[in-house]
């Protein structure tokens, strides 16, 4: 089991209460901000007339509504999950932008959250304040911030069935006619692949520790 996501946390951390910190923490960054990212979408939404998330039951706390048992457990065992929040453009005021603004909330949810973790990161380093609860507070908010960093980028990617692909469509003409092509999903579905399969994904996450490590260092200097 020494490739386990939540053994190899574990020993990075030097194990014993703080490799179970880091574990925690990651637990809960990950699942807390797909959570709010799948509810930034429905705020988004029923703010644009669109009452499907409320309708369906979607606005509520509960990971299992968002995410799926499928997509828990994948994590329990890959580190990897997902969320979904249904809605219906077709209800939207204006089903052009609305498309844009409704995409776009998820991605501006995990940045809000990132510059809250980092930020928080910062003046903790700037107050000196020392001890193991300090350091376990370090650990929450680096991971908390460096997991929604990765988010917003991750899900800013121009590919279905992403934000950032919705942002496209809802922007462009041609986007849109392409998302009907039969196979756009499989292309995407490839490629997505091929990211979480090569060392791609560890450069998303060099860039997520470098942000979060430089909006902290930026407060702290203040």
């Amino acid at each position: 089991m020494s490739g386990w996501w939540v053994h190899m946390i574990f020993d990075r951390h030097d194990g014993g209460t703080a490799g179970a910190v880091a574990v925690a923490s990651w637990t809960v960054a990950v699942i807390g901000s797909i959570v709010l990212h799948e509810l930034a979408h429905g705020w988004a939404a029923l703010r644009q007339g669109d009452g499907t998330p409320r309708e369906l039951g979607r606005m509520t706390l509960d990971p299992m509504v968002h995410m799926g048992g499928f997509s828990l457990l994948l994590f329990a065992i890959l580190g990897i999950a997902w969320g979904v929040m249904p809605v219906n453009p077709a209800r939207f005021r204006n089903r052009r932008w609305g498309s844009v603004l409704v995409a776009a909330a998820g991605p501006a949810m995990n940045l809000a959250l990132f510059l809250l973790c980092s930020v928080a990161l910062g003046l903790l380093m700037r107050s000196g304040w020392e001890g193991p609860m300090a350091s376990y507070a370090v650990t929450f908010l680096s991971i908390g911030g460096m997991i929604n960093a990765l988010l917003c980028l991750f899900n800013l990617l121009p590919m279905p069935p992403l934000d950032g692909w919705r942002i496209l469509e809802g922007l462009f003409e041609p986007i849109r006619r392409l998302s009907s092509h039969p196979n756009a999903g499989i292309a995407s579905l490839m490629v997505l692949m091929l990211i979480f399969m090569t060392g791609a994904f560890s450069v998303f996450w060099g860039l997520a520790a470098a942000a979060t490590a430089t909006v902290a260092k930026l407060v702290a200097g203040v």
